[in-house]
């Protein structure tokens, strides 16, 4: 299974791509949802988009990254034997709850039930970017830099509560 290492890292690559590409463009569709809830025949095709983003192209890269990264477990258990990749793995699954949560979103933005804001939702868009950043670091550096990763998701946290944080009137 060793010879298939890279042919199985290059899925992974692409998968993690297609994936990530949804789950950054999936909650700005939630935003212009919410934003412009009043009217009703634009809603209709978000609706569209959120849909077929999700089903069609999030979910299956989402498996095809999970898939594709036990099979490179499996070509190279050495991999389990690093601090930096239980780091990663323990990202990822955050990365896995994230991308259902967009779904339980997505469900509720179809039914016109969702409570959650714009604002909600512009802020919400930050998670797979601290996400995706901790992984990429940890990947690169096969380390995990404590201080850089509690410095950047205090970074994002800041970001996320200025978005979230209610403007003054002027």
């Amino acid at each position: 299974m060793e010879q298939y290492y890279l042919p199985i890292l290059t899925f992974h690559v692409i998968s993690v791509l297609s994936w990530m590409a949804m789950l950054f463009y999936l909650p700005r569709l939630y935003v212009y949802h919410q934003e412009n809830s009043e009217k009703k025949e634009f809603i209709e095709i978000v609706k569209i988009q959120e849909l077929k983003l999700y089903k069609y192209i999030g979910v299956p890269a989402m498996w095809a990254s999970i898939i594709s990264g036990i099979l490179m477990i499996v070509a190279n258990p050495t991999l389990m034997s690093h601090g930096w990749f239980h780091a990663k793995l323990t990202v990822v699954i955050l990365l896995i709850a994230y991308s259902f949560s967009l779904g339980y979103y997505r469900k509720q933005l179809e039914n016109d039930t969702c409570t959650k804001s714009g604002k909600f939702f512009r802020a919400y868009n930050e998670v797979p970017t601290i996400f995706a950043i901790l992984i990429v670091t940890f990947v690169i550096m096969k380390s995990i830099p404590i201080v850089f990763s509690i410095g950047i998701t205090l970074f994002f946290g800041f970001i996320m509560f200025m978005i979230m944080k209610p403007k003054k009137e002027i």
